[in-house]
C-alpha cells in the first residue's frame, strides 16, 4: 500500500494517529510523521506494520456518533465544548469530532480541534496583533526571497496531522516544503510556527500545542510571552533543548541557515506603549 492509501484507509476506519499507533505497535511519533509527510521514506518493518493494520483485511471501523436531531445547532450542548485540559480518547459516550464538525461550526467561534477536542480560542489582545504584525514585516521578506517558502497568520487553518481530527490556527507559520493546500486550507506539517501567548491559552500554547507541533514533524517553534518579555525557541527538528531569549535580543530563524533572524529590540520599541 502507498502512504496514500493508507491515509484514506486510516479515515475509512475512522481512527487517529494515537490508535494507529497503538494498534500497530508503533511509535506514536513514527506514526505522525508518516502521516504528515515528514518522512518520505519509512523503513520497511514500519509500512508492514502499517499495512497489517490497514490493509483490506485489517482494522475495525469505528462507530460514529449518532446522528443530532433536527435543530441541533453546534455548541448548543456548552461542557461539551468547553477548554479541556486534555482530551479523552474515543469512546461512544465521549466521541470524536471530526474536521467535518469544525467546519460546521458558527463562524463567530474561535476554536482549535485537537485529537477530536474542541478548544476554545479568546480574542487576541491588541498587543498580540501589534507583535503579530511586525513579525510579519521582519520574516515577509525571507519568505520573499525564497520562491518555495510561503508566510501565513491567523486565522488559516492548518489540518495537522493531515487527518480529520486536528485542526489548529498558529498564529503565523511558514511552509518551505512539498504540502498540500487547498484554497481554504493547509494540510500537514508547517516548517516553522510562531505562537503568541495569551492569558487563557498559557497551556495551550505551551503543553499542548507543542506536544502536536512535535510528533506532527514542525521543525521550528517559537513562543512569545509579551507579560515577561521572553521567547522560547525550539528547534524541533534536532530536538534540542529550548533556548530563552528577551526583547532586547536578535534571535536567529533556524530553518533559513543563517539567513534570517528578528531583532526584538525594534519590535519591543514599537509596542511597548501597549504593555
Amino acid at each position: 500500500m502507498t502512504i496514500a492509501e493508507m491515509q484514506n484507509r486510516k479515515k475509512e476506519l475512522g481512527y487517529t494517529n494515537e490508535q494507529v499507533a497503538q494498534l500497530s505497535g508503533l511509535p506514536l511519533g513514527t506514526v505522525q510523521k508518516i502521516f504528515a509527510g515528514a518522512t518520505k521514506a519509512p523503513r520497511r518493518a514500519t509500512i508492514l506494520a502499517l499495512e497489517r493494520l490497514l490493509g483490506e483485511s485489517g482494522g475495525t471501523a469505528l462507530s460514529r456518533p449518532a446522528e443530532k436531531p433536527p435543530g441541533h445547532e453546534p455548541f448548543a450542548q456548552a461542557p461539551r465544548y468547553a477548554v479541556r485540559e486534555s482530551s479523552a480518547l474515543y469512546s461512544p459516550e465521549n466521541p470524536l469530532h471530526t474536521l467535518e464538525e469544525y467546519l460546521a461550526l458558527p463562524d463567530e467561534r474561535r476554536v482549535e480541534l485537537i485529537d477530536g477536542e474542541f478548544y476554545d480560542m479568546a480574542s487576541p489582545a491588541r498587543i498580540h496583533q501589534a507583535i503579530l504584525s511586525r513579525l510579519l514585516m521582519e520574516l515577509m521578506p525571507y519568505a520573499d526571497n525564497h520562491p518555495d517558502c510561503e508566510l501565513f497568520v491567523a486565522p488559516s487553518d492548518v489540518v495537522l496531522d493531515n487527518d480529520e481530527y486536528t485542526v489548529v490556527q498558529p498564529d503565523l507559520y511558514i511552509v518551505c516544503r512539498e504540502t498540500t493546500f487547498n484554497k481554504l486550507r493547509f494540510y500537514g506539517a508547517p516548517d516553522f510556527i510562531i505562537e503568541i501567548l495569551s492569558p487563557s491559552g498559557r497551556y495551550h500554547d505551551q503543553f499542548r500545542k507543542l506536544n502536536k507541533y512535535r510528533l506532527a514533524g514542525v521543525r521550528e517553534y517559537w513562543i512569545i510571552d509579551p507579560e515577561k518579555l521572553k521567547i522560547t525557541v525550539y528547534d524541533l527538528e534536532h530536538e534540542e533543548l529550548p533556548e530563552t531569549y528577551t526583547f532586547s535580543d536578535t534571535i536567529p530563524v533556524l530553518i533559513s541557515n543563517g539567513e534570517c533572524s528578528v531583532d526584538f529590540s525594534k519590535i519591543y520599541e514599537k509596542i511597548k506603549r501597549y504593555l
